[in-house]
């Protein structure tokens, strides 16, 4: 999507690791470090779901990487998800937009689910706007405010978030041909150059 001396941006496909698993080499890792074989640092900045598409950023020096990664910190990076939920929001008696604050923490009994612990779980924060309801289905956009694992995922499933899974979620809702989730927006402070720029990828379904 765009490259400069600095860094990278991707759109990583669906049903394709961030970086390598224990039984899997390729991803998207693996693939930029053979494009950029004398890059400095972990390369990656965030992380995507496997089942989940869209931006991942690439930082190509220790420098850049951690000046990004201290914007992620200070949460001044703008990000958007859109997604696909299994069922029709019920936007008669429920606001357009919200916010879902749920904490959450890991499931030991059950990996890798996550669930919501108000004692121990750490804070996570999702706003959220309905875009279309119609066929069964809704169309949304998540504003993540945290970066919790499947964070979007279980305030989208919860009974106490939107109680709607998304579509193909096949941890917290019902199997489909993929996980309707996708990293379509994000808003960032150029590591170097100090200029706000930003980048847009429509979601495949």
């Amino acid at each position: 999507m765009y490259e400069d001396e600095y860094m990278a941006v991707v759109n990583k496909p669906s049903d394709m690791l961030s970086v390598p698993g224990r039984n899997l080499d390729y991803s998207v890792y693996t693939e930029m470090k053979k494009r950029y074989p004398n890059s400095t640092g972990p390369l990656l900045v965030h992380r995507l779901d496997m089942s989940t598409s869209g931006i991942i950023l690439v930082a190509k020096d220790n420098d850049t990487h951690g000046k990004i990664q201290k914007q992620f910190i200070d949460r001044s990076i703008k990000k958007r998800y859109t997604a696909l939920l299994e069922g029709e929001y019920d936007l008669q008696t429920k606001k357009k937009h919200g916010d879902i604050n749920l904490p959450l923490s890991m499931d030991y009994i059950n990996r890798p689910m996550q669930r919501v612990n108000f004692d121990e779980g750490k804070p996570a924060l999702t706003s959220y706007e309905i875009l279309e309801v119609s066929n069964g289905r809704t169309r949304i956009h998540f504003y993540p405010k945290t970066g919790r694992t499947h964070q979007l995922r279980l305030h989208a499933a919860h009974e106490m978030g939107l109680n709607i899974p998304i579509v193909g979620d096949d941890i917290y809702g019902q199997r489909d041909e993929r996980l309707c989730l996708h990293a379509g927006f994000i808003e960032l402070m150029h590591p170097v150059t100090e200029e706000v720029i930003s980048f847009t990828v429509d979601a495949p379904f």
